[in-house]
């Protein structure tokens, strides 16, 4: 594992993988509380600090003011990120 991670350019250990689990819980819209109990964070700003959002998912929560979009869920979920972005 530490072999690939190095490959990648991915920094060791598992904070990679919270980061990108919250992430993309809040991009297909989880509440914040919801994420901080699946992340185990006893303080909601600790779960903030994992949940990060890609420039398209902020892109489609502002399309909701405008009633463009017809599905959030799928909005957001395309908009995704990959390890690098999360």
């Amino acid at each position: 594992m530490r072999r690939v991670g190095r490959k990648a350019n991915v920094k060791p250990g598992v904070h990679i993988l919270r980061h990108t689990f919250c992430s993309h819980l809040a991009m297909r819209g989880a509440p914040a509380k919801a994420i901080q109990e699946l992340a185990g964070h006893q303080d909601l700003t600790t779960t903030q600090q994992y949940m990060h959002l890609s420039p398209a998912a902020l892109d489609a929560a502002i399309r909701l003011l405008d009633g463009r979009t017809s599905s959030v869920g799928n909005n957001l979920e395309a908009a995704g990120t990959g390890a690098g972005s999360a």
